[in-house]
């Protein structure tokens, strides 16, 4: 057997190995394990051993086409993770991981746009972050990518384009872009830079009200925040609407530091492992919000954000608008392995200062009010359409 496999054999997980057997064609193989009972207590035991060993004989011996070891062993630990019924603890290929850390940094060496896949297969520019190498190069949102480095990326899927245009190994990308109202292609050099991703918007509305929305929870998010708070306090903000609809969470550390800025001295949030230990976050109290406050919220908002919205509302310090949020209530590490792939398990419970566990069921807002149907399909809401906003907004000026 290939020394690699025999390595990866104690890793074996019943949910691959279940449909890799099922209506498996016995040729020259002979069935693993045979009059075996005892019960196993480990996946290292004999008896995944040989099922693996046999498993790799069907294969070496029937399978139709050529096997790949690496997407093999990647399978196997995946399906490990995937054993557990937890859809948050899983398993990452090196490239996976690497991808997941440049999200949750918050900043990469590229070109600092961001891309998506039409039904015709084609790659276009949804987005150019405002001062990014792509933007000084002049690119635009709804360029299509023709070509990459003289490469034609037209039947290419997303991920791929993605790879080619950070390509680590080039300091620069030329990109040939189709343009509505361009009759030929354009050709733009672009040198890469290190680009921080923008989580944090921000401006001022009428009648003092800063408006401040957070897409997730990155390691620049608390500096981006600041830095968004203290411009709206410049413009004279007497009052605020902190948007975290469709926040899908990110880092505890993160979203810790902002509400360190806001609620009291007491719990942020605390969490609890499986073996009862607790652990506390706590708050300075240094400096708590001082004016009327709304927190918007919806079925997309997770995780870090409902320990925002949790901890505003059990320390009475806003009003939550919105819908009520999607129910994470579950926290999880990460662990790098040797070989730069890594491991997502859920280790602990977490729990609102006041107690709360909402995992399954959310953070009911204060102030109920679904996003208008009509506008479910529109790619973009201004403020004037957006209901929800507009509530958000009448609620805070009544404070």
């Amino acid at each position: 057997m290939n020394e690699k496999l025999r390595f990866f054999k104690g890793f074996v997980t019943g949910v691959i190995l279940t449909a890799l057997v099922g209506g498996a064609v016995y040729v020259g193989v002979e069935q693993y394990g045979v009059g075996e009972t005892k019960e196993a207590t480990s996946i290292t035991d004999r008896h995944y051993q040989n099922k693996l060993e046999y498993i790799e004989g069907l294969i070496d011996q029937n399978y139709l086409h050529e096997s790949d070891l690496d997407n093999l062993a990647d399978g196997m630990y995946a399906g490990l993770l995937e054993g557990l019924d937890d859809p948050y603890s899983r398993y990452y290929t090196e490239e996976e991981y690497a991808s997941m850390t440049e999200s949750t940094e918050g900043h990469y060496k590229g070109i600092g746009v961001v891309m998506q896949q039409g039904e015709d297969g084609l790659v276009q520019l949804v987005r150019i972050y405002e001062g990014a190498p792509g933007d000084k190069a002049g690119l635009l949102a709804g360029d299509v990518i023709y070509m990459v480095d003289d490469e034609v990326v037209t039947d290419m899927e997303l991920a791929q384009v993605a790879k080619k245009i950070k390509n680590p190994d080039k300091e620069s990308t030329r990109l040939t872009i189709a343009r509505d109202g361009e009759k030929d292609y354009l050709e733009f050099e672009i040198v890469k830079e290190e680009v921080q991703i923008p989580v944090v918007s921000h401006e001022m509305l009428e009648n003092h009200v800063g408006y401040l929305a957070i897409y997730e929870f990155t390691s620049v998010t608390f500096e981006q925040y600041q830095e968004a708070y203290e411009e709206l306090e410049v413009q004279g903000m007497e009052r605020l609407v902190i948007d975290l609809r469709d926040n899908p969470g990110g880092l505890l550390d993160s979203v810790c530091n902002i509400l360190n800025t806001i609620v009291p001295k007491g719990t942020i949030v605390y969490t609890e492992d499986k073996y009862g230990n607790r652990s506390d976050r706590e708050s300075e109290g240094k400096s708590p919000i001082d004016i009327p406050l709304v927190v918007l919220v919806n079925g997309n908002s997770a995780s870090a954000s409902e320990i925002f919205a949790g901890a505003i509302q059990d320390y009475e310090l806003g009003t939550i608008v919105g819908e009520t949020t999607y129910g994470k209530g579950v926290v999880q590490t990460v662990k790098e392995l040797p070989d730069g792939s890594a491991v997502k398990l859920t280790i602990a419970n977490y729990f609102t200062p006041s107690g709360n566990n909402i995992d399954g069921k959310g953070i009911v807002p204060d102030v109920e009010v679904k996003l208008d149907e009509d506008l479910l399909q529109q790619n973009s809401i201004t403020h004037e359409e957006d209901n929800q906003l507009q509530k958000a907004l009448e609620v805070v000026e009544r404070q």
